[in-house]
């Protein structure tokens, strides 16, 4: 029965499915028309490239990536080695670590592991864009202990998730990281609790039965001959739900999806980490379009 679930989902169903998703956006949405496709800087020169010849076609599903200030105790913060104080609205900070090779990898996954008609390139969305940000009802957002939300972003992105928008958050480590992660997180749930996701939960068996999980190190880790940094030795999936059981956030705590997915064309980069890396997001993004 599984399989069978699983064929159906990455086959003819879920194309038809993720046409009516795209279409309608999701529960809430004003219908207001999403922004046109832009480049920012990234904060890693290396993931500066070039556009594919496809870019401006119009599909069913985008790997959105979510925009953000950058915390002034973040670790992309320090003006004199990160080259000033940049605009974030410009790139170049912290929301565009792993942009945008990573995103542009796996929309390319995407397109390989399942029928969804997927856009080849990425979108930014910044929630100070009047409602764009409900054109977009899936995103991920990485570098998460160097976000630092406005009150009013915070209080937008909690809208978004409240109306069925989906978030897939990434990278970052041990104790201090996680406490400035909570300096915007609890503006936008003070309410819910952050929990352990089980493992038999649907996110890990949608398509992929994602059991066996494991730390997923950065590019930057292997090369320091370690999988993590400062207290982060032990990965966690945690995640907040709604009222109706329906996960809004997937987190991949003292772990780097983004790496997994940057680096999965490298030979340098482990293919163990990029295979499951893969796996958890393409299990993530068709959770996000059938919940």
């Amino acid at each position: 029965m599984r399989l069978r679930k699983a064929l159906w989902l990455t086959g003819g169903g879920l194309a038809l499915l993720t046409a009516l998703y795209a279409g309608a956006s999701f529960q809430g949405s004003n219908g207001s028309g999403p922004r046109p496709f832009r480049v920012y800087s990234s904060l890693e020169p290396f993931d500066d490239i070039g556009l594919p010849d496809d870019y401006l076609e119009k599909t069913e599903w985008v790997q959105a990536r979510l925009m953000y200030p950058p915390h002034p105790y973040g670790r992309f913060s320090r003006p004199l080695r990160f080259g000033g104080n940049r605009d974030w609205r410009e790139g170049g900070t912290s929301w565009s670590q792993d942009y945008p090779r990573a995103d542009r990898n796996f929309a390319m996954a995407m397109r390989r592991l399942t029928r969804v008609h997927v856009r080849s390139v990425e979108q930014p969305v910044n929630p100070d864009d009047g409602d764009d940000i409900f054109n977009w009802p899936w995103m991920v957002v990485g570098e998460m202990g160097d976000w630092k939300l406005t009150e009013a972003q915070a209080l937008k992105v909690r809208e978004y998730l409240l109306r069925g928008g989906f978030l897939m958050m990434d990278d970052w480590w041990g104790s201090r990281e996680w406490a400035r992660f909570m300096d915007s997180m609890a503006i936008i749930f003070p309410d819910r609790d952050i929990v352990e996701i089980d493992d038999k939960d649907p996110i890990f068996h949608i398509v992929y039965d994602l059991d066996e999980r494991y730390q997923i190190p950065g590019q930057w880790a292997l090369r320091q001959g370690t999988t993590y940094r400062d207290d982060g030795a032990t990965p966690h999936w945690r995640g907040i739900y709604d009222d109706h059981g329906r996960l809004m956030v997937a987190m991949s705590f003292n772990s780097d999806i983004g790496d997994s997915w940057e680096w999965a064309d490298s030979p340098r980069y482990p293919e163990k980490y990029s295979a499951l890396g893969i796996r958890i997001g393409v299990n993530d993004a068709v959770y996000s379009m059938t919940h």
